[in-house]
């Protein structure tokens, strides 16, 4: 199993859904994950009409595991796609300094306890079963993989007591000197092969001649607004036909397929950041864009979705295009890719 998935080949489609009209299970199938579409889609909702971005956290350096990073599991390894949202809305909401979640039961086995009183946060996660159904025109029995998705319930470990005390410990001085780090993130984008090009005073990525126009380095704030803003136009460059083959049906500017493909590049842009260690940037048209994506996601409950979804794929398309690093034997029986599925 996945938290939720990283493509949205695991989102139920709504024929599956008029399939399973006519059967009780089904329509209890239904309810469930329809239920989970909107109780995300509402909170996301709600964060937009504060004026808020739950894709833009606002870092702290308190916890051990990392100034800018994504929720991670009790094993330290990141939540992916819309949880991503989920948590950082949720740390923000009640004041978290930890980014490290588990379920209930993993707590327990850690030697934990989650307090009384306390309540736990949502996340999902997306898979398929295998169904057996007779062909109508050929008598021959076809497995079909049918999707689904369902939430479940993890807590903070602000919330637990009794963990071992890795979990709990405060950050210690940065390894890495801004320049250091930044000079990583330069390296990053230069392993990608985008082709970039400087001047004039607008960021934007072109389709037809496939390249990512940025303004002169020296014409933003700081170095973290170059790449923030870099990152997002990354992302957009991953939706060429050659690469992801991204197209939500955009005709024109501000439409909701521009909205949708804008969404993804915000939210594409906030997971790299997280992977690289440098905050977001909030675009200068913020009102503007609000306003497109809330029109968006009350029409459709399962946009939000579908957008962190392809967010998702777009920053692991980017992470793959970097280098292997050397690790020795040992290192390479064991070694994980950054997103692997993971078992719950």
């Amino acid at each position: 199993m996945t938290d939720i998935t990283t493509t949205t080949d695991y989102l139920p489609t709504k024929d599956f859904w008029a399939k399973k009209s006519g059967k009780k299970k089904g329509i209890n199938a239904m309810n469930t994950t329809t239920d989970v579409y909107t109780r995300v889609t509402e909170k996301i909702i709600a964060e937009l009409e504060k004026g808020e971005r739950p894709w833009l956290k606002p870092w702290n350096a308190e916890h051990a595991a990392g100034k800018i990073t994504r929720p991670l599991r009790h094993n330290g390894l990141p939540y992916s796609g819309i949880n991503v949202l989920m948590l950082w809305v949720e740390a923000m909401e009640k004041g978290y300094n930890a980014p490290l979640w588990m379920t209930f039961k993993q707590a327990q086995e850690l030697g934990g306890h989650v307090r009384k009183g306390e309540k736990g946060s949502l996340v999902v996660y997306a898979n398929t079963f295998t169904k057996t159904e007779q062909n109508e025109e050929t008598g021959e029995d076809e497995d079909h993989k049918i999707p689904f998705m369902k939430g479940y319930t993890v807590f903070n470990v602000e919330q637990i007591d009794g963990l071992p005390a890795h979990y709990y410990a405060t950050a210690q001085a940065p390894q890495l000197e801004t320049a250091q780090r930044l000079d990583q993130v330069e390296q990053f984008f230069k392993n990608t092969g985008v082709a970039i090009r400087h001047g004039g005073n607008r960021a934007f990525y072109t389709i037809g001649t496939d390249y990512v126009q940025m303004p002169p380095f020296e014409f933003f704030k700081d170095p973290e607004s170059y790449y923030a803003t870099l990152s997002h136009e990354c992302t957009h460059w991953t939706r060429h036909p050659s690469r992801l083959d991204r197209d939500f049906g955009r005709k024109k500017w501000g439409d909701e397929g521009y909205a949708m493909e804008e969404l993804v590049a915000e939210m594409g842009s906030a997971f790299l950041s997280a992977d690289l260690g440098f905050a977001p940037e909030i675009m200068t048209d913020h009102a503007a864009y609000l306003a497109s994506w809330l029109k968006v996601l009350k029409e459709d409950k399962r946009a939000i979705f579908s957008a962190a979804a392809h967010a998702q794929r777009a920053a692991e398309f980017l992470h793959n295009l970097q280098p292997a690093p050397e690790l020795d034997n040992q290192l390479l029986t064991t070694a994980k890719k950054p997103y692997e599925t993971l078992e719950l």
